[in-house]
């Protein structure tokens, strides 16, 4: 499939991503978008992202190579049979929904399931929006396919060759597994992350001393809780059965946790922290995951006038993008006074020995 006629019913922050990847990878392609949004429409026409832009499902989704369903959980189920009189025997048609049970099930139903292969791009951000679309986002990310039972081995094939062109990794599960595993390392650490937001917020003073100081380890493990509500709501209603499984497990952990702190049992406190450090650490980087993985490393830093400028110039100078910058100041669990995110490992790499080149001290954060 070196030209492609695309389709996308939803042109958001995935769809539009694996828009730009596709506009990027296979630049003939023909690109046709429906999107209720007209300001995504109206920035990827601008952009020459798509070629076509529609407010209904219509003629334009004829004859497509893949039709991508990039519209909400809840939304995609509605849009269906519309786009069923559009498929050929041979169109692939995917969702990139990070729940997989529910539309699979209306596949079944509307009798679709020759042309369904289910899809989850294991990466995505706490923004939203085409505006904040990005052909790099699936980059070395794994890309979870569901196909049905009924799929033909040889578009299975065609998908998989095309989440490889993107440079994702594509990985085959059945749906009701993906629904499990997910459930466990994306769905359940939101909701951990909103809780302890939240229950922050329920304990700080009138003065906000602890949003004030909260920082480091803080921010870093309640970052998703940034995402879309909307998104997050719907996500967990169509996967409740498998998140209240697991989230049971989490309460008993907690339970557990706490009982060995009421009885001061030394031991295993200390095994509760080494047995996690030991199988965090073991945690391969080559995926974003489901949750990004942020390229970034911590300086020492003399609070002077120009020492910021001093560094942007040095990185800036030798070709480097900086993605944010900015001082640390609760440095309770963290070395270093001043943070600097980058775009990608080999600019954090890159940017690492250059700095260590000039004498500064920096510490890179795993």
């Amino acid at each position: 499939m070196n030209k492609l006629k695309v389709g996308f019913i939803g042109l958001g922050l995935i769809g539009g991503s694996i828009a730009k990847t596709i506009r990027k990878k296979y630049p003939q392609s023909e690109i046709a978008a429906f999107d209720v949004n007209y300001a995504n429409l109206d920035l990827a026409l601008t952009q020459g992202i798509i070629n076509s832009a529609t407010k209904v499902i219509d003629q334009n989704f004829e004859d497509c190579n893949i039709i991508f369903l990039c519209t909400p959980i809840e939304n995609n189920n509605s849009y269906l049979k519309e786009i069923k009189k559009y498929l050929l025997p041979d169109t692939i048609l995917t969702d990139v929904g990070s729940v997989k049970t529910p539309i699979h099930k209306q596949i079944e139903l509307l009798d679709m399931e020759a042309n369904f292969i289910g899809g989850h791009p294991m990466a995505g951000s706490e923004k939203s929006g085409f505006e904040n679309a990005s052909s790099l986002l699936f980059e070395n990310a794994y890309f979870v396919l569901t196909p049905t039972e009924r799929v033909d081995i040889a578009l299975i094939k065609k998908y998989e060759d095309f989440v490889c062109n993107i440079n994702a990794i594509p990985v085959i599960l059945q749906y009701s597994e993906h629904d499990k595993i997910t459930a466990a390392i994306s769905h359940l650490p939101h909701l951990i992350a909103s809780s302890l937001v939240n229950l922050i917020k329920e304990k700080d003073s009138n003065t906000q001393i602890m949003k004030m100081m909260a920082a480091g380890g803080f921010k870093d493990i309640t970052r998703i809780a940034s995402a879309t509500p909307k998104l997050w709501q719907q996500i967990c209603l169509n996967n409740k059965e498998q998140i209240s499984i697991i989230l049971n497990d989490y309460i008993s952990s907690l339970i557990h946790i706490k009982e060995e702190l009421d009885e001061a049992r030394e031991a295993s406190i200390y095994d509760f922290f080494d047995i996690a450090r030991e199988y965090r650490n073991s945690i391969p980087n080559t995926s974003l995951g489901p949750i990004q993985k942020i390229f970034s490393l911590n300086c020492e830093l003399i609070d002077e006038a120009g020492g910021i400028a001093a560094i942007s110039t040095i990185l800036a100078s030798n070709g480097i993008n900086i993605k944010n910058i900015g001082i640390i100041h609760s440095r309770e669990f963290e070395d270093g006074v001043l943070r600097i995110e980058f775009y990608e490992e080999a600019a954090l790499l890159k940017a690492a020995t250059l700095l260590k080149k000039y004498h500064y001290t920096v510490y890179e954060r795993k």
